[in-house]
């Protein structure tokens, strides 16, 4: 695997409204609805694209509905490590929750990056299509 962009992440102030626009009018399919850091999540397949929403409006007037782009890597503590080294802030450490790791890291022009990887061991068998 190489490093790649996989999914924006986006506010719906009416998650239902919006999976339903996705689903009918291109095809979106739910492959994840859960609850993380405190709201819900949905993450949807559209073709080859992915979109991962917050069961929650919109909270900076700068980024409006987009949250963060998120960047599937390889080998995740040694590229923070080179760009914590470059100067790069990291408000928070590498959080880790098994098969799932990921930081957030800012980017040029007020965007937030999550900065993830995918253990291929531990991931769950009807995720492994999603992410890889």
């Amino acid at each position: 695997m190489t490093n790649h962009f996989h999914h924006a992440h986006l506010f719906a102030s009416n998650l239902d409204q919006s999976l339903v626009f996705y689903r009918d009018w291109f095809g979106g399919e739910v492959v994840l609805d859960m609850e993380l850091a405190g709201a819900r999540n949905v993450f949807m397949k559209i073709g080859r694209g992915r979109l991962h929403f917050y069961d929650q409006p919109p909270k900076n007037a700068l980024r409006g509905p987009v949250h963060h782009l998120g960047m599937q890597v390889e080998n995740l503590e040694e590229l923070v490590e080179k760009m914590k080294a470059a100067g790069v802030p990291f408000r928070k450490p590498i959080a880790d929750f098994g098969f799932w790791k990921y930081v957030m890291a800012p980017a040029p022009d007020g965007v937030l990056l999550e900065l993830f990887e995918i253990d291929v061991m531990q991931i769950p068998p009807e995720l492994r299509d999603y992410f890889f």
